[in-house]
């Protein structure tokens, strides 16, 4: 078996990337060499691993108002309002989600993803708003995660787009990966790509732009952003794959409904109504 598939094998309670994480700071040995991930390990070798110290948490509890859509002592599900960045990141060191979850739950959020993303199962852009599922304990973590992986999460957006899709139903089905001209963008691509499935209906159409639900199978980068603009079909407001749209700040695209197998077997499933700015939008595009 390849190196890296047998070690997470062995350290069920860590997360994929902290076990890619602890290769790439040479926390683990092989025979008492370099343990390279691609390396073939078989019966005999001996592996030696070291679990550092829990980093101390650097990113301060803020009270700053979230609105909570649902909670227990597993998770809970937040309406992030648009503006607000997920994660404490270069530019934004603070006034986070993650800083206002610090406050609200005292510290008590799984620590799968770090310091940095204590919490955070899955993101969304700072100018999308809507629903995010946050776990409190790490099982949580790893039962929302695996659902992620296995693709059985729902994850509905609603969506402005320019123009309108041809036909008005369908799946778009191609791999998202970064842009070799702009690391700060994605972009579909064959190289160093993952694949990403997108499937989307129109609702309503107008005289230059539709609203369209986007349901994600795959869960990329700015995948719903990048898919509808690689489709001719940008949305609406997206300055990074599309262009401005006036006085909107940032794309028209909305995080509406999630569905998830609670921890305790029941599935569960949470709804947010469009926006104040989302539906200022449409009634303008109605009129």
């Amino acid at each position: 078996m390849r190196a890296d598939k047998w070690l997470a094998v062995q350290l069920p309670e860590l997360s994929r990337s902290r076990v890619e994480a602890l290769i790439s700071d040479g926390k683990v040995l092989l025979n008492g060499g370099r343990f390279k991930k691609s390396a073939k390990v078989s019966e005999g070798d001996c592996v030696y691993f070291e679990l550092p110290e829990p980093e101390p948490l650097d990113v301060l509890p803020q009270e700053i108002p979230i609105k909570i859509v649902y909670e227990d002592d597993e998770l809970l599900v937040v309406d992030k309002p648009k503006g607000m960045v997920v994660h404490p990141a270069p530019g934004n060191p603070d006034g986070t989600l993650v800083n206002a979850l610090l406050y609200h739950c005292g510290g008590r959020l799984s620590s799968i993803n770090g310091v940095i993303r204590p919490g955070i199962v899955h993101r969304i852009d700072k100018l999308t708003s809507g629903l995010l599922m946050v776990a409190k304990t790490d099982s949580a973590h790893r039962c929302l995660a695996e659902q992620i992986k296995e693709h059985s999460f729902t994850r509905e957006y609603r969506a402005v787009v320019c123009g309108s899709f041809d036909p008005e139903n369908g799946t778009i089905n191609a791999p998202v990966g970064r842009s070799k001209y702009d690391r700060k963008k994605m972009c579909v691509t064959e190289l160093n790509s993952k694949p990403a499935v997108t499937h989307y209906r129109t609702l309503e159409r107008f005289a230059r732009y539709s609203l369209v639900s986007f349901t994600l199978e795959t869960g990329r980068t700015h995948q719903i952003r990048v898919h509808s603009a690689y489709k001719g079909h940008p949305v609406l407001g997206d300055e990074v794959y599309g262009k401005a749209y006036k006085n909107l700040d940032g794309q028209c695209l909305h995080a509406m409904r999630v569905g998830f197998v609670h921890p305790n077997g029941k599935y569960m499933e949470f709804e947010s109504p469009l926006p104040e700015y989302f539906e200022k939008v449409l009634a303008g595009l109605r009129k």
